[in-house]
């Protein structure tokens, strides 16, 4: 996936679909639209009822007539005609007559480390279908690097994970080009589902979907860090009655819980510590390591980290949105020239 800066700069809107949300950046404009990847379909006239926040406040609500639907999954476009027309949705119909202005719009977007050529293509057709003539494709990492702030483009090792809802992606950059990365399969939904089984399994009760995130309710101002009251109530529904009920859950238990999944995301660390050049290596143990993604602001997930590893952990200041901004600041020109593509030998 090799695309230059100055190609880059010729689009004019740049698209991050992630499993959770979906964002959009208008060259010259900034971020236009930062909403849930959901959409909510009437099964009987195909039409579509609502997107975003509303669609997934339905979510587990719904008569058996509404369909809630996620087009994207683990950052890949699964159903490009839902995905297009949640796009469509998304961006309005005045800010869609103002792109179709252009002679020929060009968009840029984020794609997975590496995506197989299937997901790639899912993405180019889910813009081209928005009246797209050109879609530029760039790796979730360099784009979240830049849009962090990280000095990408020098001759040092910046170190960086994505946490998405989905997967996780761990790489080492230097001289504008990745060294090396790993893409596990964990993120904040298994963390989430790993919590969900665990009251499930151990005090016989079931949660809301989609009312409040369990993993909040679990960890409410403890986080995977030892402070704070050893017990925390939690209220869902009993799995024998299905009457309301509220129980006392042992936050230890609820660490060891989260433990298990959060155990591949060290893993793929290591493997990526392991496979980076010495010199490298010396160089993130004083940068350190730099989390983003809306999953990186799980309580105590950094400090983990840095237990583990032994070098400095930090969150960006907008981890959420930083991949979207990446790419916007390549849009708009902010970015310094640097080869996205392989150093040449």
């Amino acid at each position: 996936m090799t695309v230059s800066l100055e190609q880059l700069r010729r689009c004019h809107i740049a698209v991050d679909l992630g499993a959770a949300r979906t964002r959009v950046y208008v060259k010259g404009v900034g971020l236009v639209v930062d909403e849930p990847s959901v959409a909510a379909v009437n099964t009987r006239t195909g039409s579509l009822i609502a997107v975003g926040a509303l669609a997934e406040q339905m979510t587990g609500r719904t008569p058996a007539y509404i369909r809630v639907a996620r087009p994207v999954s683990g950052g890949t476009v699964v159903d490009i005609d839902m995905a297009q027309r949640m796009l469509r949705h998304l961006l309005g119909e005045k800010l869609r007559r103002q792109l179709r202005r252009k002679p020929r719009l060009r968009a840029a977007a984020c794609t997975p480390h590496d995506a197989d050529p299937l997901a790639q293509r899912a993405t180019v057709e889910t813009l081209v279908g928005l009246g797209a003539r050109r879609v530029e494709l760039v790796d979730t990492l360099i784009a979240a690097a830049l849009g962090c702030g990280l000095p990408v483009e020098q001759p040092t090792a910046t170190m960086i994970m994505v946490c998405g809802a989905a997967t996780t992606q761990i790489a080492v950059l230097s001289l504008g080009s990745i060294v090396t990365a790993v893409r596990v399969p964990v993120g904040g939904e298994a963390i989430d589902n790993a919590v969900i089984q665990h009251l499930r399994q151990h005090h016989q009760l079931m949660l809301p979907s989609q009312s409040v995130r369990p993993l909040q309710l679990a960890l409410r101002g403890n986080g995977l860090t030892l402070n704070g009251p050893a017990v925390t109530e939690i209220h869902g529904r009993d799995v024998a009655t299905g009457l309301a009920r509220s129980v006392q859950v042992d936050t230890a238990a609820v660490r060891q819980a989260i433990h298990a999944p959060l155990t591949a995301v060290l893993d793929g660390l290591g493997k990526v510590l392991r496979d980076c050049p010495p010199d490298l290596v010396a160089d993130i143990a004083e940068s350190g390591i730099m989390m983003v993604g809306g999953s990186a602001l799980l309580p105590g997930f950094d400090q983990m980290l840095r237990e583990a590893t032994g070098v400095p952990v930090n969150i960006a200041e907008r981890p959420d949105v930083c991949s979207v901004l990446g790419l916007g600041a390549m849009l708009d020109g902010t970015v310094q020239p640097l080869s996205l593509a392989p150093v040449a030998g």
